[in-house]
């Protein structure tokens, strides 16, 4: 992710560094943070705030953590703290379907729906077991590095996964059965 000679830099207080370290991090942090509150607006807000307690705290990292996981870690608790005081709302404008000229209709609509029933699944997971889902499915973490940004014992991690599976695949048979879609 990132070169541990720019995060040293930016620790011995190198403005040019930790503008380079901001710059590369960035995308990913709006990312998570887009993945746990499912709102633009909400993702930018928490991504600027991210970005700025990274900016703050930069010498507060040690590398017992790997940097990516000390990034997740803040990342995903404003998020939390985010999403507890707000109740989350769905933009309009993500769900417009964009059509190519090429592509059978039919099939876009569908896939369009498919994302729709699963981005609403994981939306009604609760919120750990939603962190854990977004972290190991949609930013790839291995169950070690979901453990350390979340500050969670492996196990744990594991068993959210599972349940967070579970629950998954019963609201989305429900889906295909027309049952939940709202």
């Amino acid at each position: 992710m990132v070169e541990p000679g720019t995060i040293k830099a930016a620790q011995s207080g190198d403005r040019e560094a930790l503008i380079t370290l901001l710059r590369e991090i960035e995308t990913h942090v709006y990312r998570t943070a887009y993945y746990i509150l499912n709102n633009e607006q909400d993702a930018m807000d928490a991504a600027q705030e991210a970005l700025i307690r990274i900016y703050s705290k930069i010498n507060s990292y040690e590398e017992k953590a790997q940097f990516k996981t000390w990034v997740q870690r803040i990342v995903t608790n404003i998020c939390i703290d985010k999403f507890r005081r707000t109740k989350p709302t769905v933009s309009i404008d993500e769900h417009e379907l964009v059509f190519r000229e090429k592509q059978d209709v039919e099939d876009q609509v569908m896939a369009s729906y498919t994302f729709q029933d699963i981005r609403h699944a994981i939306d009604q997971l609760p919120e750990h077991h939603r962190t854990v889902v977004v972290l190991r499915y949609l930013q790839d973490f291995s169950y070690n590095e979901i453990a350390d940004s979340l500050d969670l014992p492996l196990n744990t991690v594991k068993s959210y996964l599972f349940r967070a599976r579970q629950q998954l695949q019963a609201l989305l048979h429900e889906y295909q059965k027309g049952g939940v879609r709202g």
